[in-house]
């Protein structure tokens, strides 16, 4: 008798796999649940909006880790396009990150936001301008945000976005903000 070896992965369990995988992490993003914020600090942040000249203290989440969907979009509005008013879906991980920076260095102090979602005409605008902007911007997909925390040295403020070892970090001390996002990790 001949035995016969089958491979680990078939082609169709393959893409059988990949597919829930793909599925699961969908609904992650697109339903945040209890459990995506369960481990962190309380979701509790205060913003100044240095464009709007707007404040918000939110709740964002609660503390058995279940997002307020309410408090997600009033901080979607708060974080629009400060030319066009144009909202955007701001990334949850994002929101999360900047939590936790605040919790380290912060402790309770007011986020100054510099620049958070550009529509992309917007972000055009700047580019034409030589502000700075760049073409596929993470500010156009809600992905990033310019910032710094009231009575905190920007450089402490970089230093715990740097700890974080997740996304972009960016540092303008002349301009007096850190940039952050969820893209790929880099560090200029």
């Amino acid at each position: 008798m001949s035995q016969q070896t089958h491979p680990l992965w078939s082609r169709r369990s393959l893409l059988r796999t990949s597919l829930a995988g793909i599925m699961l992490l969908s609904s992650r993003l697109l339903f945040p649940d209890s459990a995506s914020g369960h481990s962190q600090p309380e979701g509790r942040l205060r913003f100044y909006n240095m464009n709007t000249k707007e404040r918000l203290t939110v709740n964002y989440r609660n503390r058995s880790g279940q997002y307020d969907q309410g408090a997600l979009k009033d901080l979607n509005y708060f974080l629009r396009c400060p030319h066009s008013q144009e909202i955007c879906e701001m990334d949850i991980q994002l929101l999360e990150d900047l939590n936790l920076i605040e919790k380290l260095v912060g402790r309770g102090k007011e986020i100054r936001i510099y620049s958070a979602y550009r529509s992309p005409s917007y972000n055009n605008l700047l580019i034409h301008l030589g502000q700075g902007a760049v073409p596929n911007s993470l500010h156009t997909t809600g992905q990033a945000v310019d910032f710094s925390i009231s009575g905190v040295r920007l450089s402490q403020v970089r230093r715990a976005a740097f700890n974080l070892k997740r996304g972009g970090v960016g540092y303008y001390r002349r301009q007096g903000f850190v940039h952050l996002d969820t893209g790929p990790i880099r560090y200029w």
